[in-house]
């Protein structure tokens, strides 16, 4: 059940399998290869025996030189390994910024539009509004001198009624 959570969770698990596999295998082999060996040295001479049990000290000693060298190389190599790795992150790093100050110029940029754009229908709604407020004042005015003519013309009527009711009472 957990070999298969793992295939859900990695997608290349089987891979990594056929991997491991074939590198267990590989040591088996190996080790099965130097045991047929050391069985053969056995059945050898006490001479023999001792000079091949030097050889194969020697071989030991030869492979932990190898090892201890592959382990300071790949010291080394890890160590340029993280440099690298620090170099790559450096430029993404710098890649970002300068990406985020891109943005940000653009935002600014835009929210600076943005605002003369607000300011400028401000001004214009302005203007519209004064326009409005002198057309009133205008219509005000007009329906003013429209309504002291009609009062002039409406006391004149009844100055002339009048008049005339006068005339026909005293005739």
């Amino acid at each position: 059940m957990e070999t298969e959570a793992m295939r859900h969770q990695f997608p290349f698990y089987n891979e990594l399998q056929e991997i491991f596999t074939s590198r267990m295998q590989r040591m088996l082999w190996a080790e099965a290869e130097e045991g047929s060996k050391k069985k053969a040295t056995q059945l050898s001479t006490d001479d023999e025996e001792a000079e091949e049990s030097e050889a194969i000290s020697q071989k030991g000693r030869n492979r932990k030189k190898k090892k201890a060298k592959i382990v300071s190389e790949s010291g080394g190599s890890s160590n340029s390994f993280f440099t690298n790795l620090k170099e790559i992150l450096d430029e993404f790093m710098r890649q970002q910024l300068q990406i985020e100050a891109q943005w940000m110029e653009a935002f600014e940029a835009r929210e600076n539009e943005r605002k003369l754009r607000e300011m400028e229908w401000r001004q214009q709604m302005e203007v519209l509004e004064n326009e409005r407020i002198l057309m009133e004042q205008r219509w005000r005015e007009r329906e003013e001198q429209r309504r002291i003519r009609d009062e002039a013309r409406a006391e004149k009527r009844d100055a002339l009624i009048t008049a005339l009711l006068n005339r026909l009472e005293r005739q």
